[in-house]
């Protein structure tokens, strides 16, 4: 469970430690500082920012999982001049704060000033992986694979949240231990292959009829395939619902 803060608050609380660093300087040294945005205040600002906008983008996207931040060094000779406004954060890249971000902190006083302060936002779900190597054309068992805890931002290919999305599926290239599963590697498993002979159901409300088919294609579970009825000759597309029978609507 995330608690959410202003984004202002965050930023008090995060400055305070520095500031208050400041006010046991000695006069020329504290006088120095108040011309001058240093290396941590920017670092500070980027931390907070990103810690609002990543509860914000989980919240509204409904996306589980916990997430840690690690803002880069800045060079400790920078030095900006101090500005008279609150510093405005904004996300430059990319679009989503996962990854690799850049985040612009800029100051909009008299003598404006923006700074560019990279960044890496990690977010940890639970994903599916194997938990056995399998062949290309293995159809996944539950004991095939099992859920770990994963970076999603480095996942570029995607990946599958449930162990429901694998089981039953056919694997269309090989697979290693503890490999992450994604949607190009799974196609629908084949219940019914071409040249079987199937129970063709018929069904209008509660009324359903069954006749013998026989299948032209190949299919999984809810694929649509072609179908020739054994007593009329006609090709017909139906759902395939289970291994040797399929359904279309009278």
């Amino acid at each position: 469970m995330y608690t959410k803060t202003t984004f202002s608050r965050r930023l008090t609380r995060l400055l305070a430690g520095p500031l208050a660093v400041l006010c046991l300087l000695a006069p020329s040294a504290r006088a120095l500082a108040d011309a001058i945005t240093l290396p941590e205040q920017l670092i500070g600002v980027t931390q907070g920012f990103l810690e609002f906008t990543v509860e914000d983008y989980l919240a509204t996207t409904q996306t589980p999982g916990r997430y840690e931040i690690q803002v880069n060094n800045l060079d400790p000779r920078l030095r900006m001049p101090q500005c008279s406004q609150a510093l405005d954060a904004s996300l430059e890249s990319p679009a989503q704060p996962l990854g690799r971000v850049t985040v612009r902190v800029r100051c909009d006083s008299s003598a404006p000033w923006t700074v560019f302060v990279p960044a890496q936002v990690k977010l940890y779900r639970e994903v599916v992986v194997m938990a056995r190597p399998l062949k290309r054309e293995s159809v996944i068992g539950e004991a095939d694979v099992t859920v770990r805890e994963r970076d999603v931002g480095t996942l570029s290919q995607g990946f599958l949240g449930s162990l429901d999305q694998a089981v039953g599926m056919k694997l269309v290239r090989p697979a290693v231990l503890d490999q992450v599963l994604t949607p190009q590697h799974l196609e629908q498993a084949e219940v019914i292959r071409k040249g079987d002979q199937v129970v063709i159901i018929a069904r209008s409300g509660t009324l359903s009829v069954r006749m013998p088919g026989e299948a032209l294609s190949k299919g999984g579970l809810s694929e649509q395939i072609r179908v020739r009825n054994l007593n009329s000759k006609r090709v017909i597309k139906a759902r395939v619902t289970a291994p040797g029978q399929v359904e279309v609507a009278m």
